[in-house]
């Protein structure tokens, strides 16, 4: 079956049930059902295999990107923002690429360990994703599930898929600017709802208004995070602030799908622990200590370009850049990407590292760590520090405070107070910016 199969079976046996949300709108799933048939059709007529749409927060992208699937073609959700010259250079590219069969999305990467890449996700990968949230995170019909991210990026679009398999509720709010919006979207009339969030997001939650989300203790059913590791100081914030909620974090891609989830709030609070492969994938650690993927859930390639495919999937696996461990839980553990790592005076740093023990420090709002030109040493660490709003950052304290926490190789020996730190569209931190 396809998601479209799941959608008009979904009509026929929960008719009046509310399909999706978004401002003052709402379909059920049998109005959406015959929103997406009605623009099927239209587009059955015109369209050709591959349909390039731009991304939207609305009724209308969902509606579209359905049926796109039942006209037969495959979807193409560029960003909002997209320059048009641009957009018709992506457009003409996969318009004469050759697309295997069975293709349902062609979905960009955002393009930070290079230039954005078209992944092929197949109807056959969407559904087993799809179950894998379900059997990992507890999906179920009576959800109401929050989605406040770009509806062209895996993290957000992949959580329609579960939700529209199993008849719940998709409400969809335009980004977390205004945090009131979120918090308006927790108090939809439901007995239980979940988001997805990314790191830069929690942050923002646990500065602002922790005592708002505390207040919805008892409605949320979960939180998963992912896109980039969550900080252990904010992973047990939430724990407290939220002891009846699952919060997961969650080791995924565009390449490889969902792969594996952990419910840090069971006690433990492991930081960088993504917890147990799911159902549908299976991990491996190769001798180089990289995570490798395999399973329904990855990637056909990428489009148009088979040599770059082959330098990640070679025999049904996904070949990340990602450093790993799986303990004796068998739970897969990230230490970073190979990329990421920083080599000063012989010994390996992983930023990550750096980063969580300095974020737990609070009079760190926000860091990032990198390899900087020094006058002595010839590369050093240096920490990028958001200091609270109206504090000085006191740069010999915060090192004394690593110091106590790190090996002496890990503490950075330059520190610099900015007014942010760069940040990918979907909140990861951008390494690549701050490449001398």
């Amino acid at each position: 079956m396809m998601l479209v199969d799941y959608l008009e079976q979904n009509a026929r046996c929960y008719p009046d049930k509310v399909a999706v949300v978004c401002g003052g709108q709402s379909l059920t799933y049998a109005c959406l059902w015959q929103a997406v048939h009605t623009q099927s059709l239209s587009l059955s007529k015109s369209l050709s295999k591959i349909h390039c749409f731009r991304s939207s927060q609305s009724i209308d992208f969902l509606v579209t990107y359905l049926a796109t699937h039942l006209a037969g073609g495959v979807s193409a959700p560029l960003e909002h923002g997209m320059p048009d010259s641009l957009f018709q250079e992506v457009q003409a590219r996969l318009q004469s690429s050759d697309i295997p069969e069975g293709i349902a999305d062609i979905l960009y990467t955002t393009g930070t360990t290079g230039q954005s890449k078209g992944v092929m996700v197949s109807h056959r990968a969407m559904i087993a994703d799809a179950e894998n949230l379900i059997a990992g995170q507890g999906f179920s019909h009576d959800l109401v599930f929050v989605i406040n991210g770009p509806l062209n990026h895996i993290g957000s679009l992949s959580k329609l898929w579960p939700c529209i398999m199993l008849g719940a509720t998709i409400l969809i709010i335009e980004g977390m600017k205004d945090l009131n919006v979120f918090f308006q979207a927790l108090d939809y009339p439901a007995s239980k709802v979940a988001t997805f969030f990314v790191p830069a997001t929690i942050r923002m939650i646990l500065q602002f208004a922790p005592d708002k989300l505390a207040s919805y203790a008892d409605k949320l059913d979960f939180i998963e995070s992912g896109a980039a590791p969550l900080p252990q100081a904010d992973m047990q914030r939430l724990c407290d602030l939220l002891p009846k909620t699952r919060l997961y974090n969650t080791y995924a891609s565009t390449e490889t799908g969902i792969i594996a989830t952990y419910n840090f709030n069971d006690g433990r609070c492991m930081a960088n622990c993504l917890g147990r492969p799911m159902p549908h994938s299976r991990i491996q650690i190769t001798p180089d200590g990289l995570i490798a993927c395999q399973g329904d859930t990855i990637m056909s390639g990428y489009a148009g370009d088979p040599e770059l495919t082959a330098t990640v999937l070679r025999d049904d696996t996904i070949f990340t850049s990602d450093v790993g461990t799986i303990d004796d839980e068998g739970m897969l553990h990230l230490s970073g990407r190979a990329s990421d790592v920083i080599n000063v005076g012989g010994f390996k740093v992983s930023p990550i590292e750096v980063e969580a023990v300095a974020m737990s420090n609070p009079l760190v709002s926000d860091c990032i760590c990198i390899s900087a030109n020094h006058p002595v040493t010839g590369r050093a660490l240096k920490l990028l520090v958001v200091t609270p709003s109206g504090q000085t950052l006191d740069k010999r304290s915060l090192a004394r405070y690593l110091a106590d926490r790190l090996e002496p190789y890990k503490v950075p020996m330059l520190y610099e107070q900015v007014d942010a730190v760069a940040r990918t569209y979907n909140g990861k931190l951008n390494r690549k910016h701050y490449l001398e």
